[in-house]
């Protein structure tokens, strides 16, 4: 059953209470000065999970996370000369970085959609930065609505989008930019704008006195990290709506398991949720991915899930590591 909605006007017993639900692996619902943000315990993949069910959200992009400053941002995420440039100039705000993420880095997999980089950011809304300390664990938010539907500047637009999906509002009034921020890829030498935001490409440019690029539409140079169609892919082929081994056809698999499916024959098995449950298939989908990438198989077989609620994510992802691997370009 889900929770009954709770929205408190900023208070210290409100702050208190939001962050203990966060570290408790509960959604919050929280204001930035771009717009309502519905968090979770980035670290957590459960609580993360809980992020794209209450949002149903079709596809695991990455979520950006958040943090109260530049070195609790630095702890998860590897600087250079350009991202220290443009945090000292824009942070806290309404800018997002996205940079390599840093191999003792405790953000879970699911966060960053299973992708070597995470998205970072400092708000400037002090209610959140007041929030963030205290949590002291990086907080995944994207905007507090259902996916596709107008994003929330207030309290109240978030009760209508999301209702009981989740269990407290932090209201903090209407927020004053009222645009998602600026999404800036700096994992190469380029310097990419991914999302346009409330910090120009203008002002980008003039600060690291350099050219900035808009990300492209086409499949070679995705706006965003994770669209290409060939990506999340481990370094075994990958088959989907896998229902019995065929040794004579695939070799020797690794079954990704779901639900009452059919297990045996297959050379190893690793559990993607055993009683079908989505959310938790969701929390365990990049880790197992990982784990099943070995070496001693000739791929991974993904057992049937049903096209519905975060199903339909997850088959998203797992299409995409199925697809044929596109070439490198050259040199």
């Amino acid at each position: 059953m889900s929770p009954a909605l709770t929205i408190r006007p900023y208070s210290e017993g409100a702050l208190s209470q939001a962050a203990g639900k966060l570290r408790a692996g509960e959604l919050v619902a929280f204001p930035t000065e771009t717009v309502y943000g519905l968090g979770a315990d980035a670290t957590n993949a459960d609580a993360v999970a809980g992020i794209y069910a209450a949002k149903q959200r079709p596809s695991f992009n990455p979520l950006i996370s958040h943090f109260p400053d530049r070195d609790a941002a630095a702890a998860h995420a590897t600087f250079d000369a350009r991202a220290d440039k443009l945090a000292a100039a824009f942070w806290p705000g309404a800018l997002t970085l996205v940079l390599p993420k840093r191999s003792d880095s405790t953000v879970c997999e699911l966060t960053t959609a299973g992708l070597p980089s995470i998205a970072v950011r400092v708000p400037a809304h002090p209610m959140a930065r007041e929030l963030l300390r205290a949590v002291g664990r990086p907080v995944a938010a994207p905007s507090a609505n259902q996916s596709g539907r107008i994003s929330p500047t207030t309290a109240g637009h978030v009760a209508h989008s999301l209702g009981n999906a989740i269990g407290m509002i932090l209201d903090g009034g209407p927020c004053g930019v009222g645009l998602e921020s600026t999404v800036i890829d700096l994992t190469t030498d380029r310097v990419v704008m991914l999302r346009p935001g409330g910090i120009t490409k203008e002002q980008v440019a003039q600060v690291l006195g350099t050219e900035v690029i808009m990300a492209e539409t086409d499949d070679s140079a995705p706006k965003s990290p994770g669209m290409l169609t060939s990506h999340y892919a481990p370094g075994l082929p990958v088959r989907l709506e896998a229902t019995a081994p065929d040794k004579a056809k695939y070799g020797h698999e690794i079954l990704l398991g779901f639900g009452d499916c059919v297990t045996k024959g297959f050379d190893a098995v690793l559990w993607l949720s055993k009683s079908g449950d989505d959310v938790e298939a969701a929390a365990n989908l990049f880790a197992r991915l990982h784990e099943a990438d070995q070496k001693r198989f000739d791929g991974i077989a993904i057992a049937p899930i049903p096209d519905t609620g975060l199903g339909l994510a997850i088959n998203d992802r797992m299409k995409r590591a199925s697809a044929p691997r596109a070439p490198h370009p050259s040199p």
